[in-house]
């Protein structure tokens, strides 16, 4: 019988074939696929984390450039990854590479400040990633990255829709599989759009969703105390 780490690598190899044959047409220029490039840290990622019924599974919206667009991690901001998931991995480069925004793996010297704080917060509540895993898992809606020629990031929701809508039904189909694996009791969007596409994905299943800020430092209000509000906020849910 298949562990639940097989199961979810199998889901995302899946997702990975799935997504890596759409097209995206401008704005977009270039498309990163981590599950392609990034995979043998991600592929880790699953097989040390997700090889277990979760209570709790926090999802991320896309890959940002500096943290899972470089290591295959969400929310995968290189030194968290590093020294609270302890994860390294060889990282190549994606087929068509933006020359603004350069895949160098763990070896990238930029911080994303989303992943810092993220895993920042669960590291001092938890103090090791072991302890966090036992009952928690993070993933993300959608595993691509979408960039303007110039490097500008451009997020799943500001896709043309005739574009998006393939693409959520992919995701939507990932996401579902991925609860069915873990048995997770609530699911966590961070922030309003993934709340609001597990909403959809989920309707019909046992499972509680809500959503915590997105610690992004293009939000003003998670520049004000970012870990002191998700608190509040979890623990509103009764989570903490």
């Amino acid at each position: 019988m298949k562990s639940k780490s097989e199961m979810l690598i199998e889901e995302a190899e899946k997702l990975r074939k799935l997504v890596g044959r759409l097209v995206f047409s401008l704005p977009v220029t270039h498309v990163y696929n981590p599950l392609e490039y990034a995979w043998e840290s991600h592929r880790l990622y699953l097989s040390l984390y997700g090889n277990s019924e979760k209570r709790v599974i926090f999802l991320g919206m896309n890959p940002g450039p500096w943290g899972m667009a470089q290591t295959g991690v969400p929310f995968g901001e290189i030194q968290a990854v590093k020294k609270f998931l302890k994860i390294e991995a060889p990282v190549e480069k994606p087929l068509n590479e933006n020359p603004k925004r350069p895949v160098t793996g763990f070896q990238c010297t930029r911080s994303e400040v989303s992943g810092r704080r993220f895993w920042g917060f669960f590291e001092e509540k938890y103090g090791k990633a072991s302890k966090f895993f036992s009952d928690h898992f993070v993933g993300n809606y959608c595993p691509l990255v979408f960039m303007e020629s110039g490097g500008r990031n451009v997020t799943p929701d500001k896709l043309k829709a005739s574009e998006s809508k393939e693409l959520y039904n992919i995701c939507d189909m990932h996401l579902k599989r991925v609860v069915e694996i873990l048995k997770p009791e609530w699911v966590i969007g961070v922030g309003r759009f993934t709340e609001k596409c597990a909403q959809r994905a989920l309707n019909g299943m046992e499972v509680k969703i809500g959503h915590i800020m997105h610690p992004s430092p293009a939000s003003p209000a998670a520049n004000n105390d970012w870990a002191g509000s998700v608190s509040r906020q979890l623990n509103e849910m009764g989570l903490y």
